[in-house]
């Protein structure tokens, strides 16, 4: 049975499966991401190019169609204050650009390209393959932000008086949920006000979550925002390589036909994420149990395919693994409740 959610992924873009080598194979009963795509798919085109913006049809969001207005590297405050010089300056019409939260930025990310790894046929110019700031800090280290690598689509976080680059968003997207963060921090890591910062613990943009966001149910939770539900348990059998991460959820499949459970999409894992939190960066309260530092997903890596998405969850970080190392954890999901 299936239930409707606050708010539904989306799909992460992968077309193909690939082996724990990366070699390209079929997709039937691998349990790969790409054999389910899973999640809302894309418009076609996706994007919307007007003068100088572009806007993302499958998110609502507008973006500067120069993917690297400021020419050059910034610090976190100064990315910040760029986007407010634009906005006093009224850039391209608009007075409402911000620098992006970590997952409006995100969401630009394709996991069937690299360098960059934007969907194919996209309108941007000057995109710098490399990281780009979002508005949201890492709370695990107040001192840094995170950033999206447009390289290959990895999310981690960089010292705040280091220099990235930048790219203005702006409007507010209802198929995005909020981050979670609600608070506001300095480049030394201290809290500071939120108006006039233009941070993410400032706007919150997205979704917001509903209350109480999980509901306990023995050997399932369904987390209400997404619709998924996810086991209490969260590890199944220990540390595993990535294709026996596959197999065991198959297995488990098996034994327990109550619910056909899989490994999750990297989409599906970092949904998870609460940015407000960290050490396990989830939301509370919850009912988890057994909860493990670094999860796999069910996303090849395509700018490595013989790598894997994982989703470092006390962190908060979306990193990858090679296939073939046995240290990251399986936690299933399902879109069924348990029967």
């Amino acid at each position: 049975m299936t239930r409707e959610a606050f708010c539904p992924l989306l799909w992460t873009g992968q077309e193909t499966c690939h082996d724990a080598q990366g070699r390209v194979m079929d997709c039937a009963g691998s349990g790969q991401d790409a054999e389910g795509r899973r999640g809302r798919g894309w418009p076609s085109p996706r994007f919307e190019a007007s003068g100088d913006t572009v806007q993302d049809l499958l998110t609502g969001l507008t973006w500067t169609c120069d993917a690297n207005p400021a020419d050059y590297p910034l610090s976190w405050q100064e990315a910040l204050d760029f986007v407010a010089g634009f906005n006093r300056r009224a850039a391209f019409g608009f007075s409402d650009w911000r620098l992006p939260n970590r997952r409006e930025l995100r969401s630009l990310i394709s996991h069937q390209a690299r360098r960059p790894a934007l969907p194919a046929g996209h309108p941007f110019v000057n995109v710098f393959a490399g990281w780009y700031w979002s508005a949201t800090t890492a709370v695990i280290s107040p001192g840094h932000a995170w950033y999206v690598d447009l390289d290959g689509g990895r999310m981690f976080y960089g010292g705040k008086d280091q220099s990235f680059m930048l790219w203005p968003v702006r409007g507010t997207s209802t198929v995005l949920a909020v981050t979670g963060q609600r608070q506001c921090y300095d480049g030394l890591g201290r809290a500071v006000a939120c108006p006039g910062s233009g941070q993410d613990g400032e706007f919150r943009f997205g979704v917001a979550w509903p209350e109480p966001r999980f509901e306990p149910g023995g050997v399932a939770t369904y987390d209400r925002l997404t619709g998924l539900y996810w086991r209490t348990d969260a590890d199944l059998g220990g540390a595993v390589a990535w294709q026996e991460a596959l197999a065991r959820v198959q297995a488990f499949n098996v034994q327990s036909p109550a619910v056909q459970w899989r490994l999750p999409t990297i989409t599906e894992l970092e949904s998870l994420i609460d940015c407000s939190m960290h050490s396990p960066a989830l939301p509370r309260p919850h009912a988890f149990k057994n909860l493990r530092d670094v999860y796999w997903s069910s996303t090849t890596s395509f700018y490595e395919p013989d790598w894997a998405w994982a989703l470092y969850l006390y962190k908060g970080a979306v990193g990858v693994g090679q296939k073939q190392q046995a240290c990251f954890h399986v936690w299933a999901v399902s879109e069924e409740a348990p029967r």
